[in-house]
């Protein structure tokens, strides 16, 4: 059965035609599209009519044989944004894929919504029981789509991605039948109770268990490193840090975990220094609940200002603490930019 277009609230993604080659020429030959992928540079316009050629010949995605897809915009279909390309393999099981958007239409969210639209056909219509994808470990924005999809870093494999002479290791992401029925299922309505609630004995071990997308673990301490860090504290300005810990519960539910350095007369603020938000539980407002709780309880204690530090980049939490009124400091630790918030 041919393949039929799957549209999006903004895109279509349809099969290839020969005359698409010339777009694809046009974004594969460019550096930075070619960076992290697997063809060799120059990309020449006979190497993209060859593939196209080859993929528009085929009906659809087929066993160990990838296949392109089209992705043009819903509004103008004559403009091009990119393309999906992926195999079936294990007899038609598992589904591979990987995308290629023109750097004019990185940063709007096409490439998320593409790959979305493109796991729920495999698991709805094609029935695959699992997906995989791979990516270079420096590329982050392509690991934040994977993620928005619902993908799972699974391993990181050493010096095991060859592109002519040059060697990269490989992260692999990969999404099972459950994995999606638990992602589609997570909550995503603002809790109506979020609190910040001791550690024990009945709680530790989800506790134990928060984590973060990969990409955000630059960012983030996995929880290792938190319970590493609450049990032995470091020792700053000669004294030993005095550690606050709690999980953060949203409705009930183990959602995150927050550590802080307790106000001492060696360091007169209290210092916000640990702060984790699931995966499974981002963007339904449960941080910022935290944050005003741990907040509130700075001020009944009586500080006067928190510190905070965050490391920069794409993804970094720097926007959610300065919409806050964290302002930075102009001092570099470790990295990481020092923020003091007043309170009033």
């Amino acid at each position: 059965m041919a393949f039929q277009p799957i549209r999006t609230e903004r895109l279509i993604l349809r099969a290839p035609l020969i005359s698409d080659a010339e777009a694809a020429f046009e974004r594969r030959r460019l550096p930075e599209v070619a960076r992290y992928q697997d063809w060799e540079m120059p990309y020449t316009r006979e190497r993209a009519e060859a593939s196209m050629a080859r993929s528009a010949a085929m009906d659809g995605f087929a066993v160990g044989t990838f296949w392109t897809l089209t992705v043009v915009d819903a509004e103008s279909p004559e403009r091009i944004l990119g393309d999906l390309v992926a195999e079936l393999r294990w007899g038609g099981r598992v589904a591979y894929f990987g995308y290629t958007f023109h750097p004019d239409h990185w940063g709007r969210g096409y490439a998320t919504e593409a790959a979305q639209a493109l796991v729920r056909y495999f698991f709805d219509e094609l029935g695959v029981t699992r997906i995989e994808s791979s990516l270079h470990p420096d590329n982050a924005p392509s690991a934040r789509v994977l993620e928005a999809c619902g993908l799972r870093f699974e391993g990181l494999t050493r010096e095991s991605f060859w592109v002519g002479d040059e060697c990269s290791d490989d992260m692999l992401y990969g999404m099972t039948r459950a994995d999606d029925e638990a992602w589609r299922g997570r909550p995503r309505h603002r809790p109506d109770s979020v609190r910040l609630v001791p550690i024990t004995e009945h709680n530790r071990r989800a506790v134990a268990l928060l984590s973060t997308h990969k990409s955000q673990e630059r960012f983030v301490s996995p929880m290792l490193g938190n319970f590493r860090d609450a049990l032995i504290p470091p020792t700053v300005d000669g004294a030993r840090l005095e550690t606050w810990y709690r999980a953060i519960e949203a409705d009930g539910e183990i959602a995150g975990f927050i550590m802080a350095a307790e106000m001492t007369e060696a360091h007169p603020n209290p210092y916000l220094w640990r702060f984790l938000i699931d995966r499974m539980h981002q963007r339904r407002g449960v941080g910022a609940a935290a944050l005003d709780e741990f907040e509130r309880r700075c001020r009944e204690q009586g500080a006067t200002a928190i510190e905070v530090s965050w490391a920069e980049g794409p993804g970094s939490p720097a926007p959610m603490y300065l919409a806050r009124g964290y302002e930075p400091t102009g001092h570099i630790d470790d990295g990481e930019t020092h923020a003091v918030k007043q309170l009033t």
